[in-house]
């Protein structure tokens, strides 16, 4: 077995990690595997909710946002 070292983590949050792998009777590495793929899991359906959604605004608002932006950058000062 190799052991392998997660630097910078505080004693609260490893006493913590150790007492989820116990309760749920655990290997602390199981637990780590599980805690990541449940981790992409998650985040892989966040982004298809965001991207897959409906719309925000219709067309015309985001027409007409589009053009006060565009007179918004034609101002001095925003890039100089």
């Amino acid at each position: 077995m190799e052991t392998k070292c997660i630097k910078d983590v505080d004693e609260e949050t490893w006493r913590k990690f150790r007492m989820i792998a116990v309760k749920n009777n655990l290997k602390m590495s199981l637990l780590l595997k599980v805690m990541l793929n449940e981790f992409e899991k998650r985040n892989n359906e966040l982004w298809k909710d965001i991207l897959k959604s409906e719309k925000n605004l219709t067309d015309s608002e985001a027409e007409e946002f589009s053009g006060l932006l565009k007179k918004l950058r034609k101002e001095r000062g925003f890039r100089e």
